[in-house]
């Protein structure tokens, strides 16, 4: 069978994040792609600016579609942007009940600018991370979740981990890309243990798109029957060959995309 994974996001008019970032991730890794897209954004390497939500309804139409045609073997949530949204993602993942659910809790783009509305954060929280085989919020997302200075120390990003845990998903992998030092160290938590996953901090501003397209690695990982530390693991090594390529490309005047097809060209 064709392995597939579902996109559930915003889309990105500039391509380099949302929808568009996700389906190059799944097509970098051999997985077929679909989405189902909860906001329009205008949006390009330097800001956004119009977000236009997607009608829960229709949010709801686009699920029902592909999981009554396809065999989706994993989804990934990206931006849900607000609390109907949220809702209508949950109770279709509830109806369907998916192997595997990769949850990215897109708060704030790359540029800065704020993608998911504050009073939804709670639904966020309640509604979709119990039903999350995953979560993958980076540094500042971690610490916004749990109204919590960012963490410092390996330490504090092993006990933030374990709080988000208690919240009901399965596995937290807290992304360690806006930390410091000579490594970027990504820490996989579950109940049993955590792993340090460490790579070479790149200095490049080319970064649009790189929690999109991390999440969206995994999840293609889990929809090959991959289990989770070798999805993220995979996910990781691409994530870091993407980005250190992302300089052969000259998109934008801003903060320009990773390199999904670095293997290719």
């Amino acid at each position: 069978m064709t392995p597939v994974a579902l996109t559930i996001a915003g889309s990105d008019s500039s391509g380099g994040a949302g929808i568009q970032a996700d389906l190059k991730s799944f097509a970098a890794f051999g997985v077929y792609g679909a989405s189902a897209i909860t906001a329009l954004t205008a949006q390009n390497t330097t800001g956004v600016s119009g977000i236009h939500p997607v009608p829960a309804s229709f949010v709801t139409a686009q699920i029902d579609a592909v999981f009554s045609d396809l065999d989706v073997g994993a989804v990934k949530i990206g931006m849900v942007a607000q609390a109907e949204t949220i809702v209508a993602i949950a109770d279709g993942l509830k109806r369907w009940a998916p192997r595997h659910i990769v949850l990215d809790p897109v708060m704030v783009a790359t540029s800065g600018d704020r993608l998911l509305a504050a009073e939804a954060i709670d639904a966020l929280k309640t509604m979709l991370f119990p039903l999350a085989s995953l979560i993958t919020p980076n540094l500042p997302e971690t610490a916004a979740l749990l109204n919590e200075p960012v963490a410092a120390s390996e330490a504090d990003v092993a006990r933030q981990g374990r709080q988000l845990l208690a919240m009901g998903c399965r596995a937290v992998l807290v992304k360690g890309g806006h930390g410091h030092g000579a490594e970027s160290i990504d820490y996989l938590i579950d109940r049993e243990r955590s792993i340090a996953l460490a790579a070479p901090r790149i200095e490049t501003a080319n970064t649009h798109g790189t929690g999109c397209s991390l999440s969206s690695a995994i999840a293609a990982g889990l929809a090959k029957g991959e289990g989770l530390e070798t999805a993220v693991r995979n996910a990781k090594a691409w994530i870091t060959e993407a980005i250190a390529a992302a300089d052969r490309f000259a998109v934008g005047h801003g903060h320009g995309p990773v390199h999904h097809f670095h293997k290719f060209y």
